[in-house]
């Protein structure tokens, strides 16, 4: 698949915003590209627009859910414990450790690059159908921003054009001016965007959608609980041909040697291939070698050696050479239902744990909490004991304390890729930011709190467990719009787990007073962690260095 994203990374937007000097020989300036003579020719405006499109997921510009991310999002959330505060702010978020000083995201580099496109793009001559379209993707990659400073910030400055110094001195927009822009450009640039591209030239796999543009809109409906709206942008998606679940057919390589008859009671021969295809199929979803299948909607791309992603080096503990800088915390391993019944199961306390984990050498009764899971749970978290035939020949994971390792005793193997590892390379994956499972998801959520349980909800439920091998959903015990809306959730959760969904998901759900003000402990029976919550929390404060340079965003967020 041609990449995009990385020509326009490296071309950086090195066009100079305004007119650059000309030297005593007429020459344009090294390392720069002169606005005078740029803007020429269609391959100017494909080089200006992947510059728009290299500023998703930057590491160094935090955008929710943009992939890049995702998992420190998840960080500071009930999901995950992100360790290292020097990475991101999850630590603090998660601790309740937020002041003015926490700049969680408010940047407007990516914005000013969309306009800046937007404003010269008519300059070149070219045809005019494939012009509409990069305008409709600059049009997008905006709203698709704006989205993330609103879901953060509330009310921001909405600015759509190139701004001097002095005109960027102005107060913030109130919210609801900013989702109705955002949400008339999704409408608009729907109509435009193709439902696909054929490859090659200007016509790259990777640019944004049409699906991509009614995903966005299915999902920020959702987020502000607008139902009837989520389950038409929803619908929209779904209907159009193309998109699915990505599954596998049969095991290859080192796959075949874990031993997961140790840990799932299998009834026969037939039940194992279902779990174990089950399980390669929600996990190789996200592979480098899967990138770009039926279930991707909307993803940041990653070049080969040149546009590495680090989920290798943030997830894996030290002996594999990573730093375990985003680990899971117990409470989302005790999420994980039973693939025998499809229903919850038994958890232990953190004492009876720890009781258990100091015989473990002597006793398998520690080993049992791991058994008959949700092949979810296999594809996802690396615990005691656990097979890793496809990482390392024989390699099964032991808790090691100390420097690079988790605090909790569980690794995150999901989005990690063994190729890579084998191979010594930088992860190249792309991230997925949107796919058809959350779309499916997005229906049944919307679906449900609109009419109540109805036999399209629960297929969009079934289809997502069908793919991972587990039971459908029991009819007779969710059968109710309460207890279907819980079984949702739950799915949400497993489904989603690591890709930057749940801190907004707590949020709006109203369930982060309970699900935040709590303490992590480790497999030991130890104190890991103290998490805290606040109702400022519901929104990230104006930076203070923002509002020092700009006193018209005050007043801040309330609590800051």
């Amino acid at each position: 698949m041609k990449k995009l994203i990385i020509i326009g990374a490296v071309l950086g937007m090195t066009i100079s915003w305004s007119s650059c000097s000309k030297d005593f020989l007429d020459r344009v300036p090294e390392g720069k590209i002169s606005e005078d003579t740029y803007w020429n020719t269609q391959a100017d405006v494909m080089n200006a627009l992947n510059g728009v499109y290299g500023y998703i997921g930057t590491p160094d510009h935090v955008y929710l859910m943009d992939g890049q991310n995702a998992i420190y999002e998840d960080g500071a959330s009930d999901n995950a414990l992100a360790q290292y505060p020097w990475e991101s702010n999850a630590t603090d978020i998660a601790k309740g450790n937020v002041t003015p000083a926490t700049n969680e995201g408010w940047d407007y580099t990516g914005i000013r690059r969309a306009n800046y496109f937007l404003e010269n793009v008519d300059r070149v001559k070219m045809d005019d159908a494939l012009k509409a379209r990069t305008k409709a993707e600059a049009r997008f990659i905006r709203a698709y921003f704006y989205s993330t400073l609103a879901l953060k910030f509330g009310d921001v400055p909405l600015i759509t054009k190139t701004i001097t110094p002095a005109e960027s001195y102005g107060a913030r927009t109130p919210k609801a001016e900013v989702w109705s822009f955002i949400f008339t450009e999704l409408d608009e640039v729907a109509k435009v965007l193709p439902t696909s591209y054929g490859g090659g030239g200007t016509d790259q796999k990777g640019r944004v959608t049409k699906g991509a543009a009614l995903a966005l809109a299915a999902r920020l409906h959702l987020y502000r609980s607008e139902w009837a709206d989520a389950v038409k942008y929803a619908k929209a998606v779904m209907a159009i041909p193309g998109y699915a679940l990505f599954k596998v057919v049969a095991e290859d390589g080192d796959d075949v040697l874990d031993n997961y008859a140790e840990w799932v009671d299998f009834a026969s021969a037939a039940d194992e291939k279902k779990f174990r295809i089950g399980l390669r199929s929600y996990e190789k979803l996200f592979m480098a070698t899967n990138k770009g299948n039926a279930e991707v909607i909307f993803d940041r791309q990653h070049m080969l050696q040149k546009d590495a992603q680090f989920d290798n080096t943030y997830l894996l503990p030290d002996a594999l050479g990573g730093w375990s800088s985003v680990t899971p915390t117990q409470d989302l391993v005790n999420a994980y239902e039973s693939y025998k019944t499809g229903g919850p199961r038994t958890v232990i306390s953190p004492d009876v744990r720890g009781a258990r984990y100091a015989k473990k050498a002597t006793d398998p009764l520690f080993y049992t909490e791991y058994k008959n899971l949700d092949p979810r749970f296999y594809a996802t978290i690396m615990f005691e004991g656990s097979p890793w035939n496809n990482i390392q020949k024989g390699y099964s994971f032991t808790w090691e304390k100390g420097s690079n390792n988790s605090q909790i005793g569980y690794n995150f193997r999901k989005t990690v890729d063994p190729s890579s590892w084998k191979a010594q390379v930088d992860n190249y994956s792309n991230h997925i930011i949107i796919r058809y499972a959350e779309i499916l998801l997005t229906y049944a959520e919307a679906q449900n709190e609109v009419a109540g349980p109805d036999a399209s909800v629960y297929d969009a439920i079934d289809q997502i467990r069908d793919r991972a091998g587990m039971p459908v959903l029991n009819r007779t015990k969710y059968n109710s719009q309460a207890t279907l809306r819980e079984a949702i959730r739950l799915e949400r959760r497993i489904e989603l787990a690591l890709e930057g969904n749940r801190f907004m998901d707590i949020r709006r759900w109203k369930i982060a007073p309970q699900v935040m003000n709590t303490t992590l402990y480790s497999i030991d029976g130890k104190k890991a962690d103290d998490r805290t919550w606040y109702d400022k929390l519901y929104l990230m404060p104006v930076p203070q260095s923002e509002s020092d340079q700009n006193p018209k965003l005050l007043p801040n967020n309330n609590g800051y």
